[in-house]
């Protein structure tokens, strides 16, 4: 016998007892984008590598250490891709959709980044990124962040999430501010970690976010963005905190707060929580102005945020609660698994939303009895002999008490029907 074949470190299946959590984050957050008027675009997994050394920058962890990047057949170099908006942003290019329009999009799937495999962060992880294009004034950026909000309501989790805001400001303002920046701690040059060290000429903001306490004890005098924000980025984050005022947002001004990535300006902001230790951040987003001309389109606004959907997972599944949609019906049918396949059938015709089980795979009565109540079923439907001669079924309420009753074939979609909806109205 062979060697079993592993799945690769950091890329992990997501198992039956573990998807019913995913399919109940997903279905809420389809729900609140579909209220706000976003619609689906879908990406492919891969894309051209230089896409990513335009948008991310070539001098960033991204590009050098963690794409997925090889060549194809025909000698081109291929990256399975490491985060949502570049190709969102290459999508609308290449479809005309910001052309006389401002669409508001979002989308799903799984991401990769060749990195340290460790709680909340893998290898291939799963984003759900939105963005919104055309639109310039910090109305937008406020509506993106409220949506946020209606998301974590939406989930349970408003209690559980902080929102912090920064503003980037301008290129212009950036450079100004890079240069004072690098200059000072040029002068604590030894003082600073080595990952800081590297990035001093490099991609100097990145400091910003080092966990080194020594650097951060540098940084405590350092000159500081907001100080180098020019009138325009100025009115633009004035405005939009008096919309989350408004609102009755809560936030928290983070001077800190930069984006791992180049194309950034003006608005960012993070959702952080307590409850995941170091990888503390479940959404974060912000204004990428340039980034389409960046890519060789024209000049379009554009704001948009992703969160990883491991961490919410993580966070929803703490309480230990049941999420696992339960069979509604269970049909036992020892001798009969004909008529027990078809009856369900014509029950799922029937009873449309409802979940209908018929046991397959043989077995006595009592051990599928067993499988039914296993099951967590709210009701067993068991079809013998002589409830066929009758035409008739006996259900058994297997959850909340209640006697068993023979009901007539024909009237079973009916009665079930009363019988669940009772059920429904106490739980």
């Amino acid at each position: 016998m062979g060697k079993k074949i592993a799945s690769i470190r950091g890329m992990n299946d997501i198992l039956p007892d573990e998807t019913p959590v995913w399919q109940w984050l997903e279905e809420r957050a389809r729900a609140v984008l579909q209220a706000y008027g976003y619609r689906e675009i879908r990406l492919p997994m891969v894309e051209s590598t230089e896409l990513f050394k335009r948008s991310i920058g070539e001098v960033t962890d991204i590009v050098e250490k963690e794409m997925y990047t090889f060549e194809d057949r025909n000698g081109d170099s291929l990256t399975l891709r490491p985060e949502g908006t570049a190709g969102c942003v290459r999508a609308g290019e290449q479809h005309n959709l910001f052309y006389g329009a401002t669409p508001r999009l979002w989308y799903m799937g799984p991401m990769f980044r060749h990195e340290r495999p460790q709680a909340g962060r893998y290898r291939q992880f799963h984003q759900m990124g939105v963005e919104a294009f055309g639109m310039e004034g910090p109305d937008i950026d406020a509506e993106i962040i409220l949506m946020t909000a209606a998301l974590w309501r939406a989930l349970g989790l408003e209690d559980e999430v902080t929102l912090e805001l920064n503003s980037l400001g301008d290129a212009h303002d950036r450079q100004r501010h890079r240069e004072a920046l690098v200059a000072y701690l040029s002068d604590h040059r030894e003082q600073l970690d080595d990952d800081s060290q590297r990035r001093l000429e490099r991609n100097p903001l990145r400091i910003l976010d080092s966990k080194d306490a020594n650097t951060q004890k540098v940084l405590e005098d350092a000159p500081r963005l907001a100080d180098y924000l020019g009138e325009s980025a100025r009115a633009h984050f004035h405005e939009l905190r008096a919309i989350l005022d408004a609102a009755g947002i809560e936030y928290r001004i983070n001077s800190s707060l930069v984006r791992g990535l180049d194309y950034y300006g003006k608005t960012v902001f993070e959702w952080v929580t307590d409850a995941l230790g170091a990888q503390g951040t479940v959404c974060a987003g912000g204004r990428y102005d340039g980034l389409a001309s960046q890519l060789g389109g024209r000049d379009t606004p554009a704001v948009g945020f992703a969160m990883g959907l491991e961490r919410l997972v993580w966070l929803l599944s703490r309480d230990g609660g049941e999420r696992e949609p339960v069979p509604d019906v269970y049909i036992v049918a020892p001798e009969h698994r004909a008529r027990a396949l078809t009856l369900a059938d014509e029950l799922r015709t029937g009873l449309p939303g409802r979940r209908i089980l018929c046991h397959c795979g043989g077995g006595s009565f009592k051990s599928q009895m067993k499988k039914a109540d296993k099951s967590g079923a709210r009701l067993a439907l068991m079809l013998g002999e002589a409830e066929l001669e009758r035409s008739e079924a006996v259900v058994k309420p297997m959850r909340g008490g209640g006697e068993q009753q023979s009901v007539a074939l024909a009237e079973l979609p009916a009665r079930l029907s009363q019988w669940l909806a009772r059920q429904d109205e106490t739980r």
